[in-house]
């Protein structure tokens, strides 16, 4: 019965550890998967100053006045964001400000642990979002 007992238990240890290194192949493997499904398709954002050439080039105005025109707008946007908590660039997009509420510290159940978490303060995050002209021509 012993020697039953010891097979059993040692069969069952190899088997959780090649389930657990199996587990972690399945979640790699899902990771690349998000991380590849979320990059886009070869294309890279437009940068600041191609997107001044393309505002030059539509507005017939000189690169460095276009520049101008938009280090304004973002010094407006921010003032507008901090003293209104809003901005809304018609359009395109709307900028707005949300409190988040302080947490306390303590345990809290994670993944099927306990972890201990530390107190965080209150603070204030900045979202964006596309406005319903923008959604609807998508």
């Amino acid at each position: 019965w012993l020697e039953l007992h010891f097979i059993l238990t040692v069969l069952a240890s190899f088997t959780s550890f090649t389930m657990s290194a199996a587990m972690k192949v399945m979640k790699a493997t899902k990771a690349k998967k998000v991380n590849s499904a979320m990059k886009t398709k070869g294309q890279k954002a437009m940068t600041k100053g191609s997107l001044l050439t393309a505002l030059a080039d539509a507005t017939e105005l000189k690169k460095g006045d276009v520049g101008k025109i938009l280090n304004s707008l973002t010094e407006i946007g921010t003032e507008e964001v901090k003293k209104s908590g809003k901005f809304i660039l018609p359009g395109l997009c709307m900028i707005k400000t949300r409190q988040k509420p302080a947490t306390k510290a303590g345990k809290k159940l994670m993944f099927g642990k306990e972890v201990m978490v530390k107190a965080q303060p209150a603070k204030t995050v900045v979202k964006a979002s596309p406005v319903a002209a923008l959604k609807s021509q998508i």
